[in-house]
């Protein structure tokens, strides 16, 4: 499959594949580029044969956020829609069932930064690097920063967006952006092979487990415990859940239904 403006699609092994397909211009966003990558998201949510997704990029760098020659010649009610189109994935992807991974090689910055910060999980080749570099230009990097947030706390946050800097995969790694640094040659094939783990994995366990903990961050302490209860005994009643249990006690693979 392809969608226009950029945003290639597939399907492999059950794992919905995004690829930002616009190297010669560092998969800068644009507004026919952000729509096909939240349309993508969503057709791939709303595909039963789609157990995960991964979106990848092509070229040297995975997204070098929002392209320049955007910021010009628009009101304050243009800026505020074209923003919010920008900031679409940040809401999509929180708000998506299904897991979503980044594969990042490359200069993940401004908007391609906040695309990484919000994907689940977050993969970079060992030549990656990440930065809200949008204060070099007299912008602010506002929308990176709710994601950013949630992963660093508010003095890192502030650190980032406020001076701009690029930090390496090893460091980003170290604060928690990045769940693992593998080599660049092997960035592809790691990912998925990641991605294919987690599918096997229980879809009903991982959704849960997903909405679970984007919830709780919001809630005080005991009210998270109470109700990241009640979403567990939900899941302890589905046929999903007595299947694991089964399996694992007759050591053999899972049979998901997703009921």
């Amino acid at each position: 499959m392809t969608n226009e403006n950029n945003i290639l699609t597939d399907i492999i092994d059950n794992i919905g594949v995004i690829t930002l397909n616009n190297p010669e211009k560092h998969n800068t966003f644009n507004i026919p580029f952000a729509r096909a990558l939240n349309d993508a998201l969503w057709e791939f949510e709303q595909n039963d044969k789609v157990k995960l997704v991964v979106i990848q990029a092509e070229g040297k760098n995975f997204s070098t956020g929002i392209a320049l020659n955007e910021f010009n010649n628009k009101s304050s009610q243009e800026y505020r829609k074209f923003l919010h189109l920008m900031d679409e994935h940040n809401h999509t992807i929180a708000q998506m069932r299904k897991i979503v991974i980044a594969s990042v090689q490359g200069y993940a910055v401004a908007n391609g930064a906040g695309l990484a910060f919000a994907s689940d999980f977050t993969i970079a080749a060992e030549n990656a690097q990440f930065g809200t570099t949008a204060i070099n230009v007299g912008l602010i990097c506002l929308g990176p920063a709710v994601p950013l947030m949630k992963i660093v706390g508010r003095k890192k946050t502030l650190e980032f967006i406020l001076t701009g800097k690029i930090v390496p995969a090893e460091e980003a790694h170290r604060l928690g952006i990045v769940n693992e640094v593998v080599p660049i040659a092997e960035l592809k094939e790691h990912t998925m092979k990641f991605a294919q783990k987690m599918a096997a994995k229980s879809p009903l366990a991982l959704q849960i487990g997903k909405w679970g903990v984007y919830q709780m961050q919001d809630l005080p302490y005991h009210q998270a415990i109470d109700y990241m209860g009640e979403l567990f005994s939900s899941l302890c009643t589905t046929e999903d859940a007595e299947e694991g249990v089964k399996a694992f006690l007759d050591k053999r693979k899972p049979v998901w239904k997703e009921q």
